[in-house]
């Protein structure tokens, strides 16, 4: 078996009480839950179907090298 990783995204959707989780590593690869968790497990399910369609049509898996980074800014404005 070969592992990948993938940085995903999950984002609370803006017109819905769910969760839109992606990978920017591979875009078009999506989904989403109706909470956090179940949004991490669909997206799970989304990259291995994304890299086995990859696979079988003889393309690359991308890896990025941590493109992803994430942090509360608090900003001051008089």
């Amino acid at each position: 078996m070969t592992y990948y990783s993938f940085e995903i995204v999950v984002e609370k959707e803006p017109e819905d009480e769910g969760y839109l989780a992606y990978s920017p590593t591979l875009p078009g690869c999506f989904s989403n839950g109706k909470t956090i968790e179940e949004a991490r497990l669909t997206i799970r399910d989304a990259i291995r179907q994304h890299i086995e369609s990859l696979l079988g049509h003889g393309q690359p898996i991308p890896q990025s090298a941590r493109i992803v980074h994430v942090e509360e800014l608090t900003v001051g404005v008089p």
